[in-house]
């Protein structure tokens, strides 16, 4: 069981980000439509895991060769994980720690995510309150991630709320993180 580590903002992540980023974009260059940090390295001053989320954009219809392409770079597909209309994928050993997903464009998990960062990115009180919170429950659950997701649900879903998100939207993010997470 990996431990649930919270560290202060590094101002190296997006650095880390554009490094992953590149050859993202060289191998589906053809399909990609955007390659979006989020998550909560992307949002300055935010406290967070050290591990860079990407959020890899494509349409409906480009999914098999986006799959594909990341296949190429020898990140390894794990289906969507229970959220529809994101795929999930395992980094290629040697790289920065990261989260992999290709999301087709218009999605909700994408609207989610940017949704979330571009809040966060406008709000320092927010960035303050959710760094704060972040911290609290790694401390109170350092070896159950599974807690500590579903303590930040509520703060999250508050968010979405006041971007406007209709409630089943928020009913299917709050049931995803309340689910054990892999």
């Amino acid at each position: 069981m990996s431990k649930v580590i919270v560290q202060d903002y590094d101002p190296c992540w997006p650095q880390v980000f554009e490094d992953l980023r590149s050859p993202i974009q060289n191998a589906l260059s053809d399909i990609c439509l955007s390659i979006e940090h989020v998550g909560s390295t992307a949002v300055p001053g935010l406290p967070a895991k050290p591990v860079v989320d990407i959020d890899v954009v494509v349409r409906a219809t480009d999914l098999e060769k986006g799959i594909s392409g990341l296949g190429s770079l020898g990140y390894i597909h794990r289906g969507n994980l229970g959220i529809a209309e994101r795929h999930a994928f395992n980094q290629p050993a040697g790289l920065p720690k990261h989260h992999a997903y290709l999301c087709p464009e218009g999605s909700t998990a994408l609207a989610n995510h940017l949704a979330v960062r571009d809040y966060l990115r406008a709000n320092d009180s927010a960035v303050r309150e959710y760094g704060a919170l972040k911290k609290r429950l790694a401390a109170q659950y350092p070896n159950d991630i599974d807690s500590y997701v579903e303590g930040k649900t509520n703060f999250l879903v508050s968010i979405l709320n006041q971007v406007g998100f209709d409630p089943m939207s928020l009913a299917e993010i709050v049931r995803v993180n309340k689910r054990p997470q892999t």
